[in-house]
């Protein structure tokens, strides 16, 4: 058995090196074990290598618009596979070494799996380590249908999406959730006949019937789009068979984008002596991240909540705190955002439409079809909906697909943050020409059916004389 810890960290990704940090500033006795390549999920298979391959998609989509700006021939231009996905696989390579650079693990890291005893008791590979607390930031992993595994290398995920030397010329994407649409719409982009299938209808994590029917009128110009019915899959001549009973297809190779699943098989959270759901996981508090009433945290996409980079560091901040307080503390979250990639971007702010109380709220909409900037660049497409309390005007979330969503997303989220009513955003100063005024004029909607509604967008400077300010 080796020397008492204060504390082991079970998983290296975001939470589990965002915990590292905050233990690391408290003492030294402190063990980081990892199982499997090192380097986070966002770095390595995630959120960056998917951006890259977003860009390069997008710079090679633009000739569709270059007649249009009077820039001739792009008739002339084509897309090297291989290439991008070695810019991809290059640079991906990159941010992991600046992640694992950033971190410093050092000696503290140890290669192997772990298997909790207890509360306070780690087995690595035969070992035992004693420690006084407990992070488990163990991550996720991509959800495959056991019987699909059979497709071997044609069956591909984030894991191995961008290992590939290159794409077949068929590809089925299933799974229309945040990465299925990203990728779909990107290897489309790129050449790759794509066929997608869901189950739902809502898209991207859509909720808003409005803004999801607006994006799936976009993504239907760019790939086959197939909704509803359970997916099946068999070999066939020629390839994989790919069917939901209305429509069929026959692919080279299979990207499965249905979600991820928490890494905790074999895991040991049945020692802890607390009771598990239907899942097999304990009870946590979001607020932080506690496992019951134990010196045991649950940090990251293992939970399952939110599987989001800032989440999962959030989360694995709380945990390092709290790993080495005397007094665990619960911490206010952030406010919930989400985006998608898409062109034009998918986004949600804080209360998705779905969640809305019937009679509490009023929306603003706006169609960025006729919008200025948007015209102007020829990325007129999209819609946002921004929902606000009907009797305070407070502003309570917003779900768009739009052209620089992801910026007008981080506004929103600020705004929703800071408790602002759709007034104090018109009150703003709104530049001309830019995207935002699509957003100004979807807030102007909402504040026009609220009841108190104000005949101007300025703030009254009472009675007006002398020694008013210009």
């Amino acid at each position: 058995m080796s020397a008492a810890l204060d504390a082991i960290i079970i998983g290296a990704g975001s939470a589990g090196l965002a915990a590292l940090r905050e233990v690391r500033k408290r003492t030294d006795r402190v063990r980081i074990v990892n199982d499997g390549p090192w380097g986070t999920t966002c770095a390595r298979v995630g959120c960056m290598p998917s951006k890259m391959l977003i860009e390069a998609a997008e710079a090679f989509h633009r000739r569709h618009a270059f007649d249009t700006f009077g820039i001739r021939g792009q008739a002339g231009l084509s897309v090297d596979l291989p290439a991008v996905l070695e810019r991809v696989r290059a640079l991906r390579d990159d941010f992991v070494a600046g992640a694992r650079k950033a971190s410093d693990i050092g000696t503290l890291g140890i290669a192997g799996r772990a298997r909790i005893l207890g509360p306070h008791r780690v087995e690595v590979d035969g070992q035992v380590h004693e420690a006084g607390s407990i992070v488990i930031a163990t991550g996720s992993r991509p959800t495959v249908p056991e019987d699909w595994l059979a497709f071997g290398d044609r069956m591909l995920t984030t894991d191995t999406l961008f290992e590939q030397p290159t794409l077949g010329p068929r590809l089925a994407v299933i799974g229309l959730g945040p990465l299925g649409v990203e990728m779909a719409q990107a290897l489309a982009r790129l050449g790759v006949e794509v066929s997608a299938f869901a189950t739902g209808k809502e898209l991207a994590g859509l909720s808003d019937p409005s803004v999801n029917d607006a994006l799936h009128g976009l993504l239907k110009d760019e790939f086959l789009l197939h909704i509803g019915g359970d997916v099946a899959l068999r070999e066939v001549p020629g390839g994989i068979e790919v069917t939901n009973g209305s429509a069929t297809v026959v692919v080279d190779q299979v990207l499965a984008a249905m979600g991820r699943r928490p890494n905790i098989e074999h895991l040991g959270l049945e020692t802890l002596g607390l009771g598990l759901d239907d899942h097999g996981m304990p009870p946590v508090d979001r607020r932080s991240t506690q496992v019951g009433d134990l010196r045991v945290f649950m940090a990251g996409d293992v939970d399952g909540h939110r599987t989001l980079l800032h989440e999962a560091a959030d989360d694995g901040h709380i945990a390092g705190l709290n790993a080495l307080a005397p007094d665990v503390r619960g911490f206010r979250r952030r406010t919930p955002l989400a985006i998608v990639f898409t062109h034009p971007n998918a986004a949600v702010v804080g209360r998705r439409y779905k969640d809305l109380m019937q009679g509490e709220s009023v929306t603003g909409t706006v169609d960025f079809t006729r919008q200025g900037r948007a015209r102007v660049a020829l990325r007129n497409h999209g819609r946002l909906s921004v929902y606000a309390q009907r009797d305070t005007g407070r502003l309570l979330g917003a779900e768009m697909c739009a052209p620089g969503g992801e910026h007008m997303a981080h506004l929103l989220a600020l705004a929703v943050d800071r408790e602002l009513t759709v007034q104090d955003l018109l009150r703003m100063p709104f530049y001309h020409p830019v995207l935002e005024e699509g957003l100004r004029t979807a807030l102007r909607e909402a504040a026009s059916q609220l009841p108190k509604a104000s005949d101007s967008d300025l703030s009254a400077c009472g009675a007006y004389g002398s020694s008013a300010l210009d």
